[in-house]
């Protein structure tokens, strides 16, 4: 077995970095043939019935909204047409690959009838009821009852994500379910995606304190790695059920939180649905929850296995060292100064290439502790929306890992001999399990204490900008009026949103948002950057429940590029944390601040690209 190992690592280290590359994209490109079929529970929905027509069928025509198309959990389905005449019809679905089979029992309504047929079996009468051909209802000496029949469609999709049902009588278009991201690929999305991928790249190479020294084949396998967890969680439909469930568990977790706050704050909690009562009654309570259970993960030891199955995995493919790797791994469920401890007696030693990743990757992951927040304001009080946007950040954060160590090994290349040991510490936060509760508690209360008072100032300092900018510079100068012309009514002056999203489209445009909303997920980019990443999930909630965001693909991108800790305020933060636990390295974490803010920026945006790639929505 060591020695098959050894062979095995070896001969992937002597792959040419541009046939990983080429790897990857090929798994990108081929995986609408592997995971065209829907799944389900994606078929599970209140469909819409769109306008579709397959040659030699009669055109279906929705005459409103009314008409749906409705997918049980149970496996009964129904459905209401309103065109040509009024019917209902219902009865059990199965999916069968990509064929599905409707086993239909009419429901009688109120309808036409143009023919009459009689039948008898074994002394029994059959009076059977048609309209154009089709049984509407049968009556016998039971009385009236419904017509029964199998239908079998062919089940497919067009190029927005739409279901097409094609039968050999009728044929269906569902519409409405803006989430489903098993959609087939636009080559024009993978060109964009592929742009934005080596925009990111060559930023992080201009950048670079040593360009020869890069190692392009960890970059190449770094970016397949990517790929590989993009496609395989949002596209194979058991690991992406894999995911739901666990992000399932998450939107229970936001249920237990909210006990405590009904428990604390009384009908505070559901009395007011104002954005202010909603985020310090539940949004704040709900990260000091989360931030105790990961203290009793940790404490209980089942959080570092965890951390040493992603550690394992990109040390051997990427050939990081083991504090690294570990370090990585640790920031997709910690934050960037708790995963830290996880390689406490390495820090004195690692190198400076080693400390670059391990700040980047701080900055290009979010914390356990504010995932469901996010996952609570994005998602609002609908539930499956919670589990959308729980999948897709738990997936960012994943993705951002080694797309945290691409960046950062291109920025500043290892050029020292490292440690390749890969061994989690022993050490517990606490020493009993009461005492881990305490202290996730106590930081958890710190952390909702910073993140509110942080939004809080920073809030109030835009406002202050913007004063400036609108009331007196906008005002005097006609920039007001301009602007609202020139967005046509999406920003009425001119402000600090206004100046970010206008500087950051490009970058929105790179990472595939429609050209309809790259001002505002420019904007997004540019609040993250300057301020935090909370103050821009807020702002990306609020423009989604108003409508100004058009396109829910945009949503979905932002959601990812948002997806990281890379801000100004991080570099203190890091520079303070890491530094209190080993000193000696704080002169080299204050020169690398920049630096990290930058790896971990294009490591967010890396996963964004890659995102909407994937996402044709």
């Amino acid at each position: 077995n060591a020695s098959f190992t050894a062979n095995w690592k070896t001969n992937c280290m002597k792959i040419a970095p541009w046939r990983w590359f080429a790897f990857s994209l090929i798994l990108l490109l081929n995986s609408t043939r592997l995971l065209a079929v829907v799944t389900p529970a994606e078929l599970v929905y209140q469909w819409r019935i769109g306008k579709y027509q397959p040659a030699g069928q009669q055109e279906i025509i929705p005459a409103s909204n009314k008409e749906v198309f409705d997918f049980r959990e149970d496996g009964t389905f129904s459905i209401r047409l309103e065109t040509p005449s009024p019917l209902l019809e219902a009865g059990i679905w199965e999916l069968k690959g990509d064929s599905l089979v409707l086993k239909l029992e009419l429901l009688p309504v109120e309808t036409s009838i143009d023919s009459l047929s009689y039948k008898a079996e074994n002394n029994v009468a059959y009076l059977f009821f048609f309209f154009q051909g089709e049984e509407v209802a049968r009556y016998d000496m039971t009385g009236l009852g419904s017509a029964r029949r199998i239908e079998t469609y062919h089940l497919s999709k067009d190029e927005r994500g739409n279901l097409l049902l094609t039968g050999r009588e009728r044929s269906f278009m569902l519409i409405g379910r803006p989430d489903l991201l098993q959609s087939p690929f636009s080559f024009t999305d993978i060109i964009r995606g592929l742009i934005g991928i080596l925009s990111m790249l060559i930023l992080c190479w201009v950048f670079s304190t040593n360009r020869r020294a890069i190692d392009w084949r960890m970059v190449s396998i770094g970016i397949g790695l990517q790929v590989f967890f993009a496609v395989m969680v949002l596209k194979v439909g058991w690991v992406r059920a894999v995911f739901e469930g666990i992000s399932g568990l998450f939107v229970d977790f936001l249920g237990y939180s909210k006990a405590g706050s009904m428990f604390l704050f009384g009908g505070l909690v559901s009395d007011f649905d104002t954005f202010g009562s909603i985020f310090a009654f539940q949004v704040l309570p709900t990260i000091v929850f989360f931030s105790a259970m990961m203290s009793i993960l940790y404490y209980l030891g089942i959080l570092q296995k965890v951390v040493y199955a992603f550690a394992w995995l990109m040390s051997r493919t990427m050939r990081l060292s083991g504090a690294e790797s570990l370090a990585a791994a640790g920031n997709v469920f910690l934050g960037q100064t708790e995963s830290p401890l996880l390689i406490r007696p390495y820090l004195a030693k690692m190198t400076r290439s080693e400390i670059m990743a391990l700040m980047t990757g701080g900055m290009a992951t979010i914390a356990g502790s504010v995932f469901v927040a996010y996952v609570d304001y994005l998602g609002g009080p609908d539930i499956e929306a919670k589990r959308l946007f729980a999948t897709h950040l738990l997936t960012a954060s994943i993705m951002s890992a080694p797309a945290a160590l691409v960046a950062a090994k291109i920025l500043v290349p290892e050029t020292e001999p490292v440690i390749q040991d890969l061994d989690v510490p022993k050490e517990r936060i606490g020493s009993n399990l009461l005492d881990a509760i305490t202290n996730g508690t106590t930081d958890g209360l710190k952390l909702a204490v910073n993140v509110g008072v942080m939004l809080l100032v920073f809030t109030a300092i835009v406002a202050l900008v913007n004063g400036f900018l609108s009331d007196l510079v906008g005002v005097n100068t006609g920039l007001n009026d301009w602007v609202a012309h020139f967005t046509d009514g999406r920003y009425r002056e001119f402000n600090l949103q206004f100046i970010l999203g206008l500087l950051l489209a490009p970058i929105a445009w790179l990472l595939g948002v429609p050209t309809d909303d790259i001002m505002i997920v420019g904007q997004l980019l540019g609040e993250k950057t300057i301020i935090n990443e909370f103050f821009a999930y807020a702002t990306l909630g609020t423009v989604k429940a108003e409508g100004t965001i058009i396109h829910f693909k945009s949503v979905i991108i932002a959601t990812y590029a948002l997806c990281g800790f890379a801000n100004f305020a991080s570099i203190g933060i890091q520079i303070g944390g890491i530094g209190a636990l080993e000193p000696s390295q704080r002169k080299l974490l204050s020169e690398l601040g920049v630096r990290s803010l930058i790896g971990g920026t294009v490591a967010s945006f890396l996963t964004a690209a890659i995102a909407g790639m994937l996402s044709t929505v």
